[in-house]
């Protein structure tokens, strides 16, 4: 450790850190604009300045590294002066247009002017005009006069969204950031620029002049979408989603959210909301109480119970859910006597899953990714599906690690990828049989499987699982989904025990994980999602799904049952359905999520339910009354919780004895006989899909699920 004197007091930090870094261990703070924790240092704000004992001029304090016995004073005359100097410099052609900046009240800019700036301008000349621009539906470059070229956003697409999508043209006040080419701004990170951004150059699209930043009270929630399980703070006014930004968690999250997460919150607003129990009459819809809807639901499950049994009844749940919603669903459904419920609706192999109530996981902790030196990423378009994961493998690339993927197609992952074994979907099993036998050859053991031909890739990616030290293989999305994930399992399992790597599988939802801890798969004689839907049911309940968007098999099955109930956010699945009961989004009722590796998150509501919405765990409590069944006596949520997986609180992990990835079937080389149903970004759930800004982008406008045909 190099010790220091900082204002006086005795600071200890690691060699090769700069003052800035020894500042914020002793809680002084230094202004700065264009420093940044998570970014490279770049050091041309120049506001960070301040005075090294027997340095001839003020040192940057982010770009200064540290020796030993050095003298540094932040708050002396020659530092104030020199930091006054330069704000003086950034407010010559800043434009005084406070009071209609959407960063106004929330700018480092301002704040520091208050600090250091002087209460008037000695610049009498015209000040720059920088022409807007226009880098898609997410971010505002209305005002780009107002940037003072800290790079920060030119460094987090470098360095963390690893597309330099905007750069800096010209030299001194003709400077700009820009995109060049004239493109928009696409990376599926980007609008973390705009919470980067110190001062109003770069603005959220959506969110512009909807509301001042003190008019909004914050709340923490957690994101639905995809298996990170995101730390978020809502901003709400008016009983009305308002915003969406990131809340620091260092173990998930760090300090970046998804565009999906952030501007995902445009759907909980639309139109297409469902805000009041509706039943179809003689062709047409008809609002009713829910007295009337939750009675006409009861008794059309009874009827259906005595005519046919309770094995005509089941649950098609989405993953999205929370897991008090899927533990409910789930005693619902058994309490009836019935063992159809899935949540795998996107599935092509249903015997592929851990002993009752364990489940697939991610093998490691998050945070562990991004200190990966080898990685095999199998059946995943990594960067759209995970964007957070693959940030975090990004960060591991940059750091020396080695990344190889088997895919169908050879994604831009925004990071160096050595080996790629590109091949149709069909053959995955033969291609990940391949590198098994590579791995033999290479560590002298009898391969899993044997196989003819073997790539050079094969064996290129066989040696480097062989060398460095924290290794994974991960199984994606496409792979989870696969006719053939059994084999697939069985051999990244092989070739993670000779090479001494982890397996884990990505996870597709918020609560994939959670919905197996609470059983929301079918019993040993129930039917899987697919059966479900191809109208082996009477009764149907499609919790948070629509299946016509939602499931790897044709949901044309629902139009023979004799009733199907959706409980949803939105007007939606209206041709099949008979009964839509309006169920809280995630914005609107408490729950929890268990994120990929293990963590289970718990959120409160942020707003009160819209019109007649109910959260889904009261709705699934009353029907399970209504039904006479025991058991649905929970007053909250977090009753629900305590029952479903009991001892886990809100941050904690799940007993690692229930998390398991270990799977040994004899391989099958035949190739399948269809393509993994997967969605694409903006296709995920219900929620993105109805989110114009989201819509509107690049990723939005390509976007579809492939529907897992077969082959012809």
């Amino acid at each position: 450790m190099v010790e220091i004197e900082l204002d006086g007091k005795k600071v200890e930090v690691p060699p090769g850190s700069m003052v800035m870094h020894a500042a914020e261990k002793a809680g002084t703070y230094i202004p700065h604009f264009c420093y940044h924790k998570k970014l490279s240092i770049a050091a041309n704000c120049r506001m960070c300045l301040v005075d090294v004992e027997k340095a001839p001029k003020p040192m940057p304090a982010c770009a200064t590294p540290v020796t030993q016995g050095m003298i540094v004073r932040t708050k002396s005359d020659k530092a104030i002066k020199a930091q006054q100097s330069v704000m003086e410099f950034l407010l010559i052609n800043h434009p005084l247009d406070c009071p209609i900046c959407d960063q106004g009240g929330e700018c480092q800019l301002q704040d520091l002017a208050v600090g250091y700036g002087s209460s008037g301008s000695r610049y009498e000349e015209e000040k720059r005009v920088v022409f807007h621009k226009d880098v898609g539906p997410l971010i505002s470059m209305e005002e780009m006069s107002r940037c003072i070229h800290c790079t920060r956003c030119v460094r987090f697409g470098q360095e963390v969204a690893g597309v330099m999508e905007l750069g800096m043209s010209h030299r001194g006040e003709h400077a700009e950031i820009e995109t060049f080419i004239g493109d928009t701004v696409d990376s599926e990170l980007s609008g973390n620029m705009i919470d980067i951004c110190p001062v109003g150059a770069l603005t959220s699209k959506p969110f512009r002049y909807q509301a001042r930043t003190w008019e909004l009270s914050r709340r923490k929630s957690v994101s639905p979408h995809d298996s990170t399980g995101a730390n978020l703070i809502i901003q709400v006014k008016n009983h009305k989603v308002m915003r969406v930004v990131p809340l620091e968690n260092e173990a998930v999250n760090e300090c970046w959210i998804a565009d999906r997460d952030r501007f995902s919150y445009e759907a909980v607003n639309s139109e297409d909301r469902l805000t009041a129990p509706m039943l179809k009459q003689g062709g047409e819809w008809k609002t009713v109480d829910w007295q009337t809807a939750l009675e006409y639901v009861a008794n059309g499950l009874k009827q259906v119970k005595t005519d046919h049994g309770a094995d005509a009844i089941g649950v098609i749940a989405s993953p999205h859910s929370t897991v008090e919603e899927l533990a409910l669903a789930g005693a619902f459904v058994r309490g009836l006597g019935s063992e159809n419920i899935d949540s795998r609706l996107r599935h092509a192999d249903f015997d592929n899953h851990a002993a009752a109530g364990n489940a697939r996981w991610l093998g490691m902790p998050i945070e562990a990714l991004s200190g990966l030196q080898r990685v095999l990423v199998v059946g995943s378009n990594l960067r759209k599906d995970h964007p957070l994961f693959a940030q975090r493998i990004r960060q591991a690339a940059r750091k020396g690690g080695v990344v190889h993927l088997l895919n169908d197609n050879s994604p831009d992952w925004a990071m160096p990828v050595a080996q790629r074994i590109v091949n149709d979907s069909r053959q995955w099993v033969n291609e990940l049989a391949g590198i098994a036998a590579a791995v033999a050859v290479e560590a002298g053991v009898q391969a899993p499987v044997s196989v003819e031909d073997v790539r050079d890739e094969a064996r290129a990616i066989a040696k480097s699982l062989l060398s460095g030290e924290r290794k994974a293989v991960l199984l994606g999305n496409a792979a989870a989904h696969h006719e053939k994930a059994a084999s697939l399992l069985s051999l990244a399992n092989w070739i993670a025990q000779q090479t001494g790597a982890a397996v884990g599988y990505l996870s597709e939802a918020a609560n994939t994980v959670g919905a197996q801890l609470v059983g929301a798969l079918p019993g040993h004689s129930g039917l899987n999602a697919s059966q479900m839907l191809g109208g082996a049911l009477k009764a149907v309940l499609l919790l948070n799904t629509e299946p016509f968007h939602d499931a790897a098999a044709s949901a044309k099955g629902l139009a023979t049952a004799g009733m199907v109930v959706t409980l949803s956010p939105f007007k939606t699945n209206l041709d099949v359905s008979d009964v839509l009961l309006p169920i809280a989004p995630f914005t609107e009722t408490s729950g929890s999520f268990v994120n990929a590796e293990g963590r289970l998150q718990s959120f409160h509501a942020v707003v009160k339910p819209l019109g007649e919405t109910r959260p889904a765990w009261k709705v699934l409590r009353v029907l399970g009354n209504l039904m006479g069944l025991s058991g649905f006596d929970a007053d909250s949520s977090q009753a629900v919780l305590a029952k479903a997986l009991p001892g886990v609180a809100s941050g904690a992990f799940v007993d690692a004895t229930h998390l398991d990835n270990t799977g040994n079937v004899v391989p099958d080389l035949a190739p399948a006989a269809r393509v993994p149903c997967v969605a694409s970004i903006y296709q995920l759930d219900g929620l993105v899909r109805r989110a114009p800004a989201l819509q509107s982008t690049a990723d939005g406008r390509d976007g579809k699920v492939t529907a897992g045909e077969v082959a012809a």
